[in-house]
């Protein structure tokens, strides 16, 4: 097998074998813990411009099949496993992961020592890197210079889809805007098998044409980069708060929401991958085991109580994991509630927001 490297920015190398595509690629590099649902985060949006290495020690065990995928397509930059299996073993798979990975080319990398590397990442933080597989020697410093120099710049944009989307339910109660940073398809799902029609729409949508669109609802979806620099859709946010719609921010929306409220969001050392992540809801005092991805973070000193408190908080580190608006039917959480990878304890939030809808309507 061809041998790949792993070069992190500050010098340190991985030697391993090449499982996808040829050639090389620049990102940033994080780490997942989830045990299952490598297909899944392969095709999240959410990893727009990162390296994903998955902690668990053997991937592709059950292949990938044709219904799992959250979108059309892989968005990370690059994979990052210990082991990955040739002999997958299930009735759905239709190929292996490598195969996958290499009709879709994106560069992979296994037989590394994926815990020395989460332990390095833990440490020292999130950090760019690349991985190799060709004798680049000559080339070594500016891929260096790429590695430094690397942004993960207008991911919203990269990710959106380009025009509206509709998804009809027999019988639908209720209609849903889902405005699309970054949208997984399961999200789609969880509405629909509650009764909504849902029309998903590009991340800019100016804010009068979901008003003025017969809608009962507004999801805020999932997606990559730093929130705060996505000041026009904050302000479009900003003005469907206004008008007091009901609003359901998830992951990135949730974000935004905080952000439009007047909030700050900052960077985590090394962020939140995974399908085994406890939060408690301050209301009930019961916790929940979730599933996260995100780099970024609500500041709670920053957040006005007299518009928004906070409504769930990580066990691990005390993050702010949730929000409700204390005089208008608006509510978010940092972490997943339709799961795909991971735990589904928390699809409840969906009914709450199914109440919010349909008690909005009947005012």
């Amino acid at each position: 097998m061809k041998k790949a490297y792993l070069l992190l920015k500050d010098g340190t190398m991985f030697e391993g074998i090449s499982r996808g595509a040829a050639g090389y690629a620049v990102g940033e590099v994080v780490f997942n813990t989830s045990m299952a649902g490598y297909q899944e985060v392969l095709t999240d949006p959410s990893y727009y411009g990162q390296m994903v290495c998955m902690t668990y020690p053997l991937i592709g065990n059950y292949g990938i099949n044709t219904e799992d995928f959250e979108s059309h397509r892989p968005w990370i930059n690059g994979f990052i496993v210990h082991r990955l299996s040739d002999t997958p073993s299930n009735w759905r798979s239709a190929e292996t992961v490598e195969s996958y990975l290499k009709r879709n080319n994106v560069i992979a990398i296994s037989d590394i020592d994926t815990r020395k590397l989460t332990r390095h990442v833990r440490e020292s933080g999130v950090m760019n890197g690349a991985i190799f597989t060709e004798d680049i020697e000559s080339d070594m410093e500016s891929l260096i210079n790429e590695i430094n120099s690397f942004r993960i710049e207008n991911a919203i944009d990269a990710v959106t889809s380009l025009k509206t989307e509709k998804y009809h339910t027999p019988g639908a109660k209720y209609s849903v805007a889902l405005l699309n940073f970054g949208a997984k398809r399961n999200i789609i799902n969880c509405l629909t098998r509650r009764g909504c029609n849902v029309t998903v729409m590009p991340a800019h949508t100016p804010p009068e044409k979901i008003l003025n669109g017969g809608f009962n609802g507004v999801v805020l979806a999932n997606g990559p980069g730093d929130p705060a620099k996505n000041k026009g859709i904050i302000e479009n946010i900003k003005i469907l708060l206004k008008f007091g719609i009901p609003v359901f921010g998830i992951c990135l929306g949730h974000q935004l929401l905080a952000l439009a409220a007047g909030a700050q969001t900052e960077k985590l050392k090394y962020g939140h991958r995974g399908a085994n992540h406890p939060v408690t809801d301050l209301s009930t005092g019961r916790t929940f085991i979730t599933s996260q991805n995100h780099n970024y973070t609500v500041v709670e000193k920053t957040l006005n109580q007299d518009i928004a408190k906070v409504s769930h908080i990580n066990l691990n580190d005390k993050t702010v994991e949730g929000l409700r608006f204390v005089n208008s039917p608006v509510f978010s959480v940092q972490f997943h509630p339709e799961g795909y990878p991971g735990p589904q304890d928390t699809k409840h939030l969906f009914d709450e927001f199914i109440t919010l809808m349909n008690n909005w309507r009947n005012h």
